[in-house]
């Protein structure tokens, strides 16, 4: 039997990432109070209420952000567990909870936006999607699946570790755990 690896959430990158979907909200506010004066190349030759909606969009979407992120400050779990019996995931809004090594078909790395996610392709995608009971949550897994062909995906942002050793030890795991799942 493997021995269990618990991988904490990391308060400091957590709120870190808090001040800049707050600062993402102030600048949303900003746009949508007082579009005549903002005045940045970006928005310098558009209309006033173009860069209105951009402000209020951006204060729905950082707020959403803020809103989960500022959950994950207090959350006293594990941001991912790897164990005998699959990966056990927390740490983000679209986390699941355990996926479970027999399900497991696959592990890649997909880079979006000079951010990289260790994609879990599963045999049976659905089944993940309806664990989701939140339902921004349950929509960004849906539209994972359909843009990069899976919903479970596991950053390190908001973990305890960099990338690269979280995708190295997903990766030693899945091949201890994968075949011995599948007999």
């Amino acid at each position: 039997m493997n021995k269990e690896i618990k991988i904490p959430l990391s308060k400091n990158k957590i709120i870190l990432l808090l001040l800049g979907t707050v600062i993402f909200v102030l600048l949303g506010f900003w746009l949508a109070i007082d579009p005549e004066n903002f005045k940045v190349s970006v928005f310098q030759y558009r209309s006033a209420e173009l860069i209105r909606v951009v402000g209020i969009i951006g204060i729905a979407f950082f707020g959403v952000c803020s809103y989960f992120i500022f959950n994950k400050v207090f959350d006293k779990k594990y941001g991912l567990i790897i164990d005998k019996n699959g990966i056990t995931d927390n740490s983000n809004a679209s986390s699941v909870g355990l996926v479970k090594w027999a399900d497991i078909i696959g592990i890649r790395v997909l880079e979006v936006v000079n951010q990289k996610f260790v994609m879990i392709d599963v045999s049976n995608p659905e089944y993940y999607i309806e664990l989701k009971k939140n339902g921004i949550g349950k929509m960004a897994m849906k539209a994972n699946y359909t843009k990069y062909g899976s919903p479970i995906s596991i950053t390190a942002n908001s973990l305890k570790v960099d990338f690269n050793e979280m995708k190295e030890i997903i990766e030693i795991q899945h091949k201890k755990n994968a075949l011995q799942h599948r007999i």
